[in-house]
């Protein structure tokens, strides 16, 4: 939470002469660089007791490629006008460090919201302002505290003296995101958010003053240490099965198996490749992403080859003999299979539910799982094919598995994931768990309906199956590469929107939203804070922490972790704001 000092200071219930307000950027939306939400100077009228204060000297620190602001003239009482036709511009999410306000620039006081219903006092409850500004609190004087700290948005204190109004002000109203629950209006209600004690105007861009305040501890952190110190175990003990199955593939297939592990990491790398593209937008952490490939690889194979030893054994000691190998195909191995892969998402749910808070989380951790479960058998299909057809053999089973089929276990291991996912983002962790065997049943049945149909294609024709492969290949990859750009998708909408809550609270503008939650917005972030010794690492701050705050959101408004993730939330909010005013420092003293 950063407090500003300077100019733009203006007290809450102070009658006398007005301090000046850095001047708002212009809005790319209106023609001609007017700015948004202040209405357009008419005749120049100073009432006879307001003398307009001289303001600081100008401050540099615009980009070069950025159009200049316009300020309005010395002005009186505002006179409302009616507001020009909108027009898009791509410019919306640019970063606009602006000259400071010139001698005589007037600025009119933000409204300040009445108490009223609880559904018109907190977030989105239709206020009646214009689009594009959030309702603005009244500033303390400089010298004095905020008087009774820090309120709940939508609960300020009446001003005890009158005050001027600048024309009404309407939060935006941003996309809901696909493949989440709807947010409705109930639950921005329960989950209002804290209003800062300093609002940012429409663009928190310019030459103000910031002091940043030290951030504190971040909560939990002591639980957050446990669960690294976990999972840094666990990782390490799947490294050592990895190890030790390598050295049992040595010793069976001695230097061949450096060729095998060649062709199958071939399909691997290109899976791994573009889930990490599709992370992209709220990266999640590498430990857990390691975790899922080494658990898929290691873990899962041995676990799938002692259930179905003990199977075998059980079968053998009723009486029953071995199981056959179309009952072991079709139904055996499914079940087995996809049980052993995909119960390390509801252990990574229960105990890290933060880093799995969406669908698109479990697609990339389901996929994960499966390509590192395909590594591993991969490597013995195409040895045992090598010892039986020698290469010829070998180049077949290659073509079929790693170049025809590269995604099968893949995709199956994805079905478990996204319906987990769509539970954790709302539901408690008892329904969460519920929803892993919607998913489990289907990867199994499209684990089984795969196995049958190659089993039977294969009984009439080598050809056959070849065909029927690349087809149900085809259908099922285009069906889980679409799936994981949908969701994509819906992700950074869904940021969008969280972020939009806090905007309209004041703690983001409207501006910033758009910049943070746009690839081509970030882009240009990015871009503006590298000409800055070390902007750059801030706006990368700024970014990473946007999406924890998304996340931070959703889990409020879903109604959980309570009081610990409103101290999170806390937490994050000031920790964005020191990033952002060390940012503006920077550009400051560069601009100095």
């Amino acid at each position: 939470m950063s407090a500003q000092n300077g100019p733009g200071s203006q007290g809450p219930n102070n009658p006398g002469p007005h301090r000046a307000q850095p001047p708002q950027v212009a809005d790319p939306r209106q023609p001609n660089g007017q700015q948004s939400g202040v209405p357009q100077p008419g005749p120049q009228q100073v009432p006879p007791q307001q003398v307009p204060p001289q303001g600081p000297p100008q401050q540099s620190g615009m980009p070069s490629q950025q159009p200049p602001m316009q300020r309005p003239p010395r002005q009186g009482m505002p006179q409302q006008q009616p507001m020009p036709p909108q027009q898009p511009s791509n410019d919306r999410f640019r970063p606009r460090p602006q000259q400071g306000p010139g001698p005589g620039t007037q600025q009119p006081q933000r409204p300040i919201p009445q108490p009223g219903t609880a559904a018109q006092n907190h977030l989105g409850g239709g206020m009646g302002n214009g689009p594009g500004q959030p309702p603005m609190q009244g500033q303390p004087m400089q010298g004095q505290p905020m008087p009774g700290g820090p309120q709940m948005y939508g609960q300020p204190q009446v001003p005890a003296q009158p005050q001027l109004y600048a024309p009404p002000m309407q939060p935006r109203v941003y996309e809901q995101p696909r493949f989440a629950p709807t947010v409705t209006q109930e639950m921005r209600i329960r989950a209002g958010v804290q209003a800062p004690q300093q609002m940012v105007t429409e663009t928190p861009w310019t030459g103000a003053v910031r002091q940043s305040r030290p951030v504190e501890e971040a909560p939990d952190s002591t639980g957050n240490i446990i669960r690294l110190v976990l999972a840094i175990v666990v990782l390490v003990a799947l490294v050592g099965g990895l190890l030790l199955l390598a050295l049992i593939g040595g010793i069976a297939f001695g230097v061949r198996l450096f060729a095998l592990i060649g062709l199958s990491a071939i399909p691997l790398i290109g899976i791994i490749a573009y889930v990490l593209w599709l992370d992209r937008w709220k990266p999640q952490p590498k430990l857990l992403l390691g975790i899922c490939l080494l658990w898929g690889a290691v873990a899962a194979v041995i676990l799938t080859l002692f259930v179905s030893l003990v199977g075998e054994v059980a079968l053998y000691m009723i009486g029953v003999g071995g199981m056959p190998s179309t009952v072991g195909a079709v139904i055996q191995a499914p079940i087995v299979e996809e049980t052993t892969k995909t119960v390390l998402l509801v252990v990574i749910v229960l105990a890290a539910r933060r880093h799995f808070e969406g669908p698109l989380d479990g697609l990339v951790y389901g996929a994960l799982i499966g390509a590192g479960f395909a590594f591993t058998e991969n490597v013995l299909y195409l040895a045992q094919a090598w010892d039986s057809g020698q290469l010829g053999g070998l180049f077949l089973t290659f073509a079929m598995r790693c170049i025809g089929s590269p995604l099968l276990h893949t995709t199956f291991s994805t079905c478990a994931g996204v319906t987990i996912g769509l539970a954790a983002r709302k539901w408690p962790w008892w329904a969460v768990v519920l929803m892993w065997f919607p998913g489990l049943i289907v990867g199994m049945i499209l684990h089984g309906v795969w196995n049958g149909t190659m089993t039977g294609l294969g009984q009439i024709h080598p050809f056959a199956q070849i065909a029927g492969l690349i087809v149900l290949s085809f259908i099922l990859t285009g069906c889980w590469v679409t799936l994981g750009l949908i969701l994509r998708r819906s992700e950074r909408l869904h940021t969008l929107n969280m972020l939009g809550d806090y905007a309209n609270t004041g703690w983001l503008t409207h501006a910033e939203v758009d910049m943070l939650g746009t690839w081509k917005g970030r882009k240009f972030g990015r871009q503006w804070a590298d000409s800055f010794p070390g902007g750059k690492e801030e706006m990368r701050t700024m970014i990473r922490t946007s999406g924890e705050l998304s996340t931070t959101r959703m889990r409020l408004l879903a109604g959980l972790g309570g009081e610990t993730e409103r101290a999170l939330e806390r937490f994050q909010l000031k920790k964005f704001s020191s990033a952002r005013d060390r940012l503006l420092a920077a550009s400051r003293r560069t601009a100095g």
